[in-house]
Parts: C-alpha cells; sequence; structure tokens
C-alpha cells in the first residue's frame, strides 16, 4: 500500500490510473477508499490518475490519532500540497466532498498555481447555526443509519463515537470563531469550477451550493433534485460521467 512521509506524519493514498492527475479529498471520517469506490473503479480506465489521499489521523494514516485545531482544514491542505509534490505532481485538478470541498478551497485558494480545475460536491464556505443544528442531529452514531455507521464503525471500532463527537465540536469552535472558512475569498478563485449539489442534503444545505456559485465567477451548478448528501455514491454512473466531462473537456 502507498505510503508518503510528509510534514512529520505518513499519509496513506490511493493512487490509480495515468493521465490527468485528479487529487480526490474525502468527506470527515472518510478516506479515499471508503468515500470513492466507484470513482476509483470508473475514473482511472477514462485517462484520470486518481490520487485518494486518507486526512492525517483517518483511515489508514494513524497514528497520530486526529487532531482539530482551529486550522485543521488548511492543516490538511497543506499536507495535500505536500503529497502532490512528493508524487511529482506539479499542477492537478482537484475535488472534494463534504470537508473535502472545503479543503479543495483552501488549497485551491493558497496555491492557485497548481490547481487547473476544481469539482466540489456537498461542501461550504461558511458554518452557519442551521449547520450545526443538523450536525447536532447526527451527535450519537448510535443514530446513524446501519450502512452509513458499518463503514466507520469497522474502521475506527470503540474510537468512533469520540471521533465524531470531536469533530462536532470543531464546527462548533468554527462557528464561534465566526464560522467564515472562506466565502470571503471566494472571488478570488479563478480556475473552472464545478459544483455539484444534493437538492435534499439534509447536512450541507443547497444554498450552500448556490453561494459557492455565486461567489465563483463562472462557476457551474448541477443539482440532482432528490439527492442527498452521498450523490457520488448514490447516482455513481450519471456522476461519474459528469465528473468526467468535466475533467477531460
Amino acid at each position: 500500500m502507498p505510503y508518503a512521509d510528509i510534514r512529520g506524519v505518513r499519509l496513506h493514498y490511493e493512487d490509480l490510473g495515468n493521465g490527468l492527475p485528479f487529487l480526490l479529498l474525502p468527506g470527515a471520517l472518510g478516506t479515499g477508499q471508503s468515500d470513492f469506490a466507484p470513482q476509483l473503479a470508473a475514473l482511472p480506465p477514462r485517462g484520470i490518475r486518481v490520487i485518494a489521499p486518507d486526512p492525517r489521523g483517518y483511515g489508514q494514516s494513524r497514528p497520530p490519532a486526529r487532531a482539530f485545531p482551529p486550522d485543521f482544514y488548511q492543516q490538511d491542505a497543506e499536507d495535500f500540497v505536500a503529497l502532490m509534490e512528493t508524487l511529482g505532481c506539479s499542477t492537478y485538478a482537484v475535488g472534494g466532498w463534504s470537508d473535502g470541498a472545503i479543503t479543495s478551497l483552501l488549497l485551491t485558494l493558497a496555491y492557485p498555481q497548481r490547481v487547473t480545475k476544481m469539482a466540489l460536491w456537498g461542501g461550504n464556505a461558511y458554518v452557519s447555526q442551521d449547520d450545526i443544528d443538523a450536525y447536532e442531529k447526527t451527535r450519537r452514531v448510535a443514530d446513524w443509519s446501519p450502512r452509513a455507521a458499518a463503514p466507520m464503525q469497522a474502521m475506527y471500532g470503540d474510537a468512533f463515537q469520540d471521533l465524531w463527537a470531536r469533530w462536532c465540536d470543531a464546527q462548533q469552535m468554527l462557528l464561534k470563531a465566526g464560522g467564515d472558512l472562506c466565502r470571503d475569498r471566494l472571488a478570488q478563485i479563478a480556475c473552472p469550477t464545478f459544483l455539484i449539489h444534493g437538492g435534499k442534503d439534509p447536512l450541507v444545505p443547497p444554498f450552500h451550493a448556490h453561494v459557492l456559485q455565486q461567489g465563483i465567477a463562472g462557476s457551474r451548478l448541477h443539482v440532482f433534485p432528490d439527492g442527498r448528501h452521498n450523490i457520488h455514491l448514490f447516482y455513481a454512473d450519471t456522476f461519474n460521467e459528469l465528473l468526467v466531462e468535466f475533467l477531460l473537456s
């Protein structure tokens, strides 16, 4: 299994295919394999090199255990830039789901010369009280659906509940600090940007996608009207076609 020692941690990553390098970033607690199995299978045969890391403290990028300092999203962005440098990729497309979308935004803002295109789904540029209320409904992992909880339980075992509760606490911390992740800087993003969202996303309501579209000049938005948070899994075939078209156009 591929690992890279960067910035004081050892990151595990998937690296599949040849062609256009595409850095694919998972959601909270997720990994390349747990979050993107349909994309890891479908994109490489289409001429896309998919590099999907486990963020520090998640999945096989442990130890160390995951920590949530105030700049944890930016820390992930710096990790992934260093990973791509280690892999010899000076420019690449970036895509991210949920937390990975936030990290993609921060990476693109910090390193615009490296990012050729960006695809985001289920992401947000700021944290609102509405978001916190939605997150708090998920705090007890015993209340999750078995389908959603099973892979996380298998990965983290007895640490799962504590890890998720600390993620919820980190979101509270961000809101108390003002809530802005990068909303005030969206106009600085110049690369082609494709936004995808579920019209019935219970965790990241669709208004976040419209904020991103309004803030990023020239960005394109595709909504799955009945989609929830995991549109890339539930609508995998259609989602993958849209993503490939965007990346290779």
